[in-house]
Formats: structure tokens, sequence, C-alpha cells
């Protein structure tokens, strides 16, 4: 079989999800911006998007001014939010060429985008290892989950954008993704030439023995009108932070309570019923069970539907007004899968 074929085949297979058999594992996937990695929350805006910030990398090469939202790009929406950002422990200036590590790559409006484009994820370390032992593979899913705030427009600053001071910082579900294919990626893996943007097959991390590339399911595995990952509008059950709390303080179904959960034990839970997330790791794998696949797949089904109608909306009202400066209106293209 020739590589053409090969990388045909495999399109075919993570496309429509060959060979999926078994209960599926849902893993809490830590990604984005916090106090640590760049030292912010990434911003509910004012229509309600969540746009979860690429951490900071010096070892990347995609600037955050590569990043389009309509007629901004990345870069310019977060100077109106701040001018500094946290790298390596220390405060350094945002600058229009500041790097960033685009993954988990879900925002399909981002960057042009190959016709052969479906989101990838890359992961390697102890990371992976920890994915590895768990047994996570093809069928499996990530929610992602990061630190966000909200934002307002500023009347008294020229309606610039700025973080909403009455708004507290908060977990919260930003998006989704459900493995169709996992790559080893090393310095003789062959990938497709669409793939060649992303991290992971840059040649420092091909040199980590385990660098690995998830490509998602272009369909989800149970409803096929819906892609294989996406991102969400904010939404109240979306929210993993009890009402009140410090952001890691999360407020789960009653059922999640005599599972495993990786990094945490008996003791993350509290005598108000409240879950203590951790502070370190960033996939939280839970052990397979049919009330969290089903508790899972309603939270996507939900919230795709609602953010493909805010969306609809926001596109309507920016051909009436020329205020909605951060709008992204999605392409039916993007979404409307045959």
């Amino acid at each position: 079989m020739t590589l053409t074929q090969t990388q045909a085949a495999h399109t075919a297979e993570y496309s429509n999800g060959a060979g999926l058999q078994g209960k599926m594992k849902v893993i809490l996937s830590r990604k984005g911006f916090d106090s640590c990695y760049g030292g912010w929350p990434s911003p509910i805006l004012p229509d309600g998007r969540m746009i979860s910030l690429p951490i900071p990398s010096s070892e990347d090469s995609i600037c955050y001014k590569d990043l389009k939202i309509q007629n901004k790009n990345l870069y310019e929406l977060m100077r109106e939010l701040f001018s500094k950002i946290k790298i390596n422990g220390k405060w350094v200036e945002l600058t229009e060429q500041t790097t960033c590590h685009l993954d988990p790559d879900i925002y399909h409006f981002l960057i042009d985008r190959d016709k052969e484009w479906v989101p990838l994820f890359g992961q390697c370390k102890a990371a992976q290892s920890h994915l590895e032992n768990k047994n996570v593979t093809e069928g499996d899913l990530f929610l992602f989950f990061g630190s966000f705030r909200k934002t307002k427009y500023d009347r008294e600053n020229r309606g610039k954008l700025g973080f909403d001071p009455k708004d507290r910082e908060k977990h919260i579900i930003f998006g989704y993704f459900q493995i169709g294919k996992i790559i080893k990626v090393n310095e003789g893996t062959k990938l497709s030439k669409w793939m060649l943007y992303h991290p992971h097959t840059i040649r420092e991390r091909r040199k980590v023995k385990n660098n690995t590339i998830y490509v998602a399911r272009k369909r989800l595995s149970w409803n096929s009108s819906l892609p294989g990952a996406y991102f969400f509008n904010y939404s109240k059950n979306l929210v993993l932070t009890k009402e009140g709390c410090p952001k890691s303080y999360w407020n789960l179904p009653t059922f999640f309570r005599n599972l495993e959960i990786s990094y945490h034990s008996n003791n993350s839970w509290k005598s108000d019923g409240t879950f203590k997330s951790a502070g370190r790791g960033q996939e939280f794998v839970i052990e397979e069970n049919e009330k969290v696949e089903e508790w899972a797949k309603n939270l996507i089904e939900e919230n795709f539907y609602t953010t493909q109608i805010s969306h609809f909306r926001s596109r309507s009202d920016s051909n009436n007004s020329k205020r909605l400066s951060h709008s992204c209106p999605l392409p039916a293209a993007q979404f409307c899968l045959s």
C-alpha cells in the first residue's frame, strides 16, 4: 500500500469510526490559560462565546496575532483584556511576536484550514503516559474544561472589552473531542500534509518517545448529525464550579461519587457533596459508567444546538450592526454535516 493509500485509509477510519466497540470513557481534560500558564482566565465574550486561550509557548511558531476572530485577531482581543502574561512563572509583555501552543485545536475559524482538516489534540510526556495507563483509546471522549471569566464592554473606556468585576473565575467545560485515531508521532512518522501545522509535529516534540496526536472523529459515534469535536457557548450546565466557591470546588452529579476519577480519591468529596478537583494533572480519566456516558452525551447535544442557535443570531445581528466587532459567525458548511 502506498503512503497516499495509507493516509486515505486512515482518513476513512477516523472519519467513520471503524471498529468502535464497548463503553466510552470520559476524560475531563484541563486546557488553556490559568493562573500558572498565561496568568489569566480565558474570556467569556459578552455574546456568550467562550474563547479558550492557547497557552504561551516559546517552542512553537504560531503567534496569537495569526489566530483570527472575524475582523480581529486573538492578540488584539487579548490586549484589550491585559498587557502582560505569565510565561515560566514570570510576567512578560504580550506582543505581536508572542507565540502560543494551539492545542487542542477545535476552533475551526482561527486559521485557514485545509479541506481535509479535522480537529487535533496532542499530548506527550507524563500526561500521555497517564492516558496510556488508563487505556484511553479510540472512541473515548475528552471534555475540555478551563478557567473562564465573563467580560463586558466598558462604556467609560471607549467601549473597550474588560473582565466583568462582578464575575468570579470558574472552571467551565468549553468543548468536546471524541477520539477517532491515535497516532504516535516520532522522527520517522509520515503524516498527511494538512496535519503538519500542529505543534506536536515539530522536530523537538517528535524526539519525545510518547509524543502522540489524537485525531477527532468526523462525526460522533452515537449521533452522526454532530461533529466529532466542537466548542460551546457559555451555559450554566457547563459550569463545573459550585456557585459561590473557589473554582476548584465542583458541583458534580451524585452518580460520580463512587467512581474512580484519576488524580482524586474519596477524600476529594467533602461532607456537603462538593468535589475538590486536583490542582495537578491535566487529564482526569473517569471510570467507565453508563450514567457518566449519558450525562456527557446529553451535555454535548444540548449545548451544541444552543451554540448553533446563538451563532445564527450573531450572524444575523452582525449584518445589521457593526458594533459586534468580535463576532465570528460560522459558515454553514462548517457545522452542517451531510
